[in-house]
């Protein structure tokens, strides 16, 4: 190939080319800029129901006994006997004999004053006929007055003698019997410290009982609570004001929860200083009754949840806690399907929802349920039933 075809063939291949790239760019499509179009966001919603609500305040406590007492013997000796139900956890009734203590000395103390008393009769018995024997006497004048006198003297102190006998008598006759100590009333033992062969001192206690009749549970309530319920409070004639609400008292116990119902019987005299709680008392009748089969009796030292069920309000509106973005506002999307922030008019912060007054809502709005990426007063958003729609987190922004 000669030289002259070396310059020629690449010159045509870069013509050839450099006509290829115009022609291109001469029937190229024009394009058109176009703006970005705009996407309404979708967002989870709640109509808006106007209804009654009932107010319940939720607090704690551990059960107690409304009667406990520490059981002491009236008189001292050696334990002879003890029941069987005399042990930590043991059930007994009113009256029933718990424990006995040796009986022979109280028995001797009793013959003894038996023996006094006889005397004492046997001596007013004469003294009274001599003062009648003397009476007649002097009124036919021959008794004398000191006689007469000395007669009533004996036959005052013959009748003194034979009441003192008599009280003598009955000490005795109750000293016997309270070697024999009974329960004072139907309960259960906490705990008890004696056993057969032991001692025991008039006065010193020996067991801790507590009556299984009524058991009740301690509750705080904050003092701003109390508006919502009606309350057993007492006033200074002895008149309760309020009611006696129904409670609802949940605990686990196995592994499962458990549910009783009593009703608040008392408010405590007075708001705790420190806390600003105030006390009041739940009670829950034959806590340990045949009612409890099937499951664990309200026992003393459970701690328990506690549900007060308080007043009822109208014209309220319930909404997930989830749907206040502030403490002061709420997201709705009114009927244009646009989202608005409503100043919230709150009656009640409860622990999974927040009760709303009707006024703070407009025709047509509908409670936003989800938090979204943005939110701007007045954007147009595509409401969806709460549920329907991708949760999505973000700032809000008012506009």
């Amino acid at each position: 190939m000669n030289r002259g075809l070396k310059i020629f063939v690449p010159l045509v291949v870069l013509l050839a080319g450099l006509a290829g790239v115009g022609v291109m760019f001469s029937t190229a499509p024009e394009i058109v800029e176009k703006p970005p179009e705009s996407v309404a966001p979708l967002v989870a919603v709640r109509e808006i129901r106007v209804e009654r609500h009932q107010m319940r305040v939720h607090t704690q406590g551990t059960v107690s006994a409304r009667t406990e007492s520490e059981l002491v013997p009236q008189v001292s000796g050696q334990v002879v006997w003890v029941s069987p139900k005399f042990v930590s956890g043991g059930f007994f009734d009113a009256g029933e004999v718990l424990l006995e203590i040796e009986p022979v000395d109280y028995e001797v103390g009793r013959e003894r004053a038996r023996a006094s008393l006889a005397r004492a009769q046997s001596e007013e018995t004469r003294a009274r006929k001599e003062l009648s024997r003397l009476s007649g006497l002097a009124k036919s004048g021959i008794a004398s007055a000191s006689q007469l006198d000395d007669a009533q003297r004996s036959a005052s102190v013959a009748a003194a003698g034979m009441r003192e006998a008599q009280a003598v008598l009955q000490q005795a006759e109750r000293d016997l019997e309270r070697t024999k100590i009974r329960a004072p009333f139907t309960g259960r033992v906490r705990r008890e410290s004696v056993d057969v062969g032991q001692f025991v001192n008039r006065g010193a206690a020996v067991a801790s009982l507590y009556a299984t009749d009524r058991a009740e549970v301690r509750l705080p309530i904050a003092d701003q609570e109390l508006a919502f319920l009606e309350l057993p409070l007492m006033g200074r004639d002895g008149s309760a004001g309020g009611g006696e609400p129904e409670v609802v008292l949940r605990a686990q116990f196995a592994g499962l929860e458990h549910q009783w119902t009593g009703r608040v019987v008392r408010t405590e005299g007075e708001i705790d200083a420190r806390s600003r709680m105030v006390h009041v008392v739940a009670a829950v009748d034959d806590p340990y009754g045949e009612r409890t089969a099937g499951g664990p009796p309200f026992a003393v030292g459970l701690f328990v949840a506690a549900e007060i069920i308080g007043r009822v309000v109208d014209g309220v509106v319930i909404a997930p806690r989830a749907a206040m973005r502030d403490r002061e506002h709420i997201l709705v999307v009114d009927a244009e399907n646009r989202l608005r922030l409503r100043r919230a008019v709150v009656i009640r912060r409860e622990r999974h929802e927040i009760i709303l007054a009707a006024a703070t809502f407009e025709a047509g709005d509908r409670i936003i349920t989800t938090a979204i990426e943005t939110a701007v007063d007045g954007m147009l958003v595509r409401p969806v039933p709460s549920g329907d729609a991708p949760v999505a987190t973000g700032t809000i922004a008012e506009g």
